[in-house]
Parts: structure tokens; sequence; C-alpha cells
């Protein structure tokens, strides 16, 4: 999954409705070790498209929180929830025994908040979820175009 061409380091993530992360760039690039990591996250299907720019410090650990679902393999109770630095994407997650579910959420940005879209995706707990992880790290630490 992972080559030499831009978008050899794109994630994709569901089926039906596939979610896109893609085109990473750092907006201030004369800003020494400027944190900010802008990010496209496209969804994508039969009766849809949405495109929302995702702002970011570093990717605010979203590598991180797929970590820690997945090595929490066997399970947890209720929802546990990660959100961008400006709120345009959102990741909740359920573990329903056999699979974690994740809802990602799309949103307009503020003041307007004028429309909202969610993507329901499953994975299997531990190795799956594991590698889901790994892609998304591999893409938030992957040299940002210019």
């Amino acid at each position: 999954m992972f080559g030499e061409d831009d978008e050899s380091r794109d994630v994709r993530v569901g089926s039906g409705i596939e979610l896109r992360f893609h085109e990473p760039t750092r907006p201030f690039p004369d800003i020494d070790d400027d944190p900010v990591l802008d990010f496209l996250v496209t969804a994508r299907g039969k009766w849809v498209g949405v495109e929302v720019s995702v702002r970011t410090l570093d990717g605010d650990g979203l590598d991180v929180f797929l970590t820690r679902l997945a090595d929490e393999f066997r399970g947890w109770e209720g929802v546990r929830t990660w959100q961008s630095l400006e709120g345009d994407l959102t990741v909740s997650a359920r573990h329903s025994g056999r699979s974690v579910h994740l809802t990602w959420g799309l949103h307009d940005r503020p003041p307007s908040e004028e429309w909202h879209f969610e993507a329901i995706t499953s994975h299997a707990p531990g190795e799956d979820m594991r590698n889901l992880a790994a892609r998304m790290g591999l893409f938030l630490e992957s040299e940002p175009r210019p």
C-alpha cells in the first residue's frame, strides 16, 4: 500500500463508502518545526461525495488513539472518542465483542457548522486495528508536500 508516489501513502478505510486520508501539507513551511499538519479526508460512495480539510497539531494523536483501541482487543465498555484540533474530524469507537465499530465524522468548520457527515466502518479487534493504526502513523509521519 505504501510505495514511492503520493497516492501510495494515502490511508483508505471502509467499503461501500470509502474514506481516504490524503494530501498532508504543512501550511506554514517557513516556520521551523511547525506542528500544524493539514490533510484532506474524502468520503466517496455511490450516493455521496464529501471532502473536508482537517487541521491538526502533528496529527493530534489519531494513530495513538487507534493503537490504544488495538491494544484493548478484548474490548471496553461504552464509547471512546477522538477529535482533531478544530473538530473537523471526529472518531468514536465502540467494541461489540467481535468487531470494533468506528464512526468517522466529517464536520463543517465553525462558525457556520452547516453540515455534518458520518460513516461507520467495522474492523476486527487486534491485528486489523493494529494495521489501521500503523498505516495512519505512516501517513501522519510522511513528509508533506511544501
